[in-house]
């Protein structure tokens, strides 16, 4: 597997892939009586594509990993760093958070004390950028997340309803122009009309800044929407049970998700998981 990207003719070198496991394995609590194995030889390699980027989307049942993924790829601990092998982002060993990613969580992660403008500048003011500076950027990205900067911009995050508080979330996240999105369940909490909402802006936010993207969810039907590639993953230890690419979504979630190839590589993708929980639930067993 390797960790390069072939650059079109003209170019001078390979392109370091977005995001390389190689062999990861981490154990947490190792040498006790309470050890864990919560992923063991993890390896995948997401490409770095130039002017578009792409979304990968982990599923999976609880426990299999998916989060202990993501925040390695952070940098976060305790699950940074690996118990062993190695995780690279843009061709550099991670050694901890850094700006080229941003991250996005499924709980409601605003400041309650600060505005919405506010929370969106927050990564700005910490780089030093002056205040008005920050503020017009921000108001900025508070329109293209879908929100009202005359409206919106001065109110609290408990007079926002959830989607709300969310569009704030990734608005705080991409005004730092991360090269790496990630986001753990993101939508997991809001109602089906919202969370169909909150797709289509991702993808064309995401189109917008060309990013490359780590989606995790538990919806197969979000999965295969949102995904350019679907790492299914399975438990008993974490592990990668297969990599399916897909084809990109060129309408939006509501529409996608009524075509007959979108019905049937959710069954597809549903069954498989079926065989997995199946597999972890016998004595020895392996998805």
């Amino acid at each position: 597997m390797s960790g390069t990207a072939v650059l079109p003719e003209g170019d001078s070198a390979p392109r370091p892939a977005a995001v390389e496991f190689s062999g990861v394995t981490k154990i947490y609590n190792e040498g006790t009586s309470r050890q864990s194995i919560a992923i063991e030889n993890v390896s995948f390699v997401i490409p770095d594509l130039a002017d578009t980027g792409e979304i990968s989307t982990f599923l999976g049942p609880s426990g299999c990993g998916k989060s202990t993924v993501l925040r390695l790829v952070a940098g976060l601990e305790p699950q940074h760093p690996p118990t062993s092998g190695t995780v690279r982002v843009l061709g550099r060993r991670v050694s901890g958070p850094g700006a080229d990613r941003g991250m996005v969580f499924q709980d409601y992660t605003s400041f309650d004390n600060r505005t919405v403008l506010d929370n969106v500048t927050f990564g700005l003011e910490c780089r030093g950028v002056s205040r008005r500076s920050r503020e017009a950027e921000g108001r900025e990205w508070i329109a293209r997340v879908g929100l009202d900067p005359r409206r919106d911009a001065g109110k609290y995050p408990h007079e926002l309803s959830g989607g709300m508080r969310q569009r704030v979330a990734i608005a705080r996240t991409l005004v730092l122009r991360p090269r790496i999105i990630l986001m753990d369940e993101p939508f997991g909490a809001l109602d089906p009309a919202t969370r169909l909402d909150m797709q289509d802006l991702l993808i064309k936010l995401w189109r917008d800044v060309e990013a490359t993207v780590l989606f995790i969810t538990h919806s197969v039907e979000e999965a295969v929407y949102l995904g350019d590639r679907v790492f299914v993953m399975a438990t008993t230890p974490g592990r990668i049970a297969a990599e399916i690419r897909l084809p990109t979504a060129s309408a939006p979630a509501r529409q996608t998700q009524s075509e007959p190839w979108f019905h049937q590589r959710v069954s597809e993708l549903q069954e498989q998981l079926e065989r997995i929980e199946a597999a972890a639930q016998r004595p020895g067993g392996r998805g």
